[in-house]
């Protein structure tokens, strides 16, 4: 995975404000994998989306077409939009279609 490009990191980091905003007012971050949705973002041809409620932020990594992302794959594109996270900070369940990712609201950088 190549790094994102000025649009893309630019929603990155919008994407993680709000993370981190939810977080402090103790909100729900939902779910919702639509395109410009608050909490997802692209990287190349895979999408992104975070949800999580208490201690627990869920990251699911698929591919735009539909098609299969590889645990490898899934990987790199976490460990572009999780930049400064330890990686033993976050618990990897592979998927067949996705691929995804759980951490600790409080290890977002």
């Amino acid at each position: 995975m190549t790094e994102p490009t000025a649009s893309e990191a630019e929603t990155l980091a919008q994407v993680l404000g709000r993370i981190r905003r939810a977080t402090a007012k103790s909100e729900m971050i939902r779910y919702d994998p639509a395109p410009g949705s608050l909490f997802s973002g692209t990287l190349g041809e895979f999408a992104y989306v975070f949800e999580g409620e208490d201690d627990l932020l869920h990251l699911a990594v698929s591919r735009l077409d539909g098609a299969p992302v590889s645990p490898e794959e899934g990987q790199a594109v976490a460990a572009v939009v999780l930049k400064g996270v330890a990686p033993g900070l976050v618990w990897f369940k592979p998927g067949a279609r996705s691929q995804h990712f759980y951490l600790g609201h409080d290890d977002l950088p």
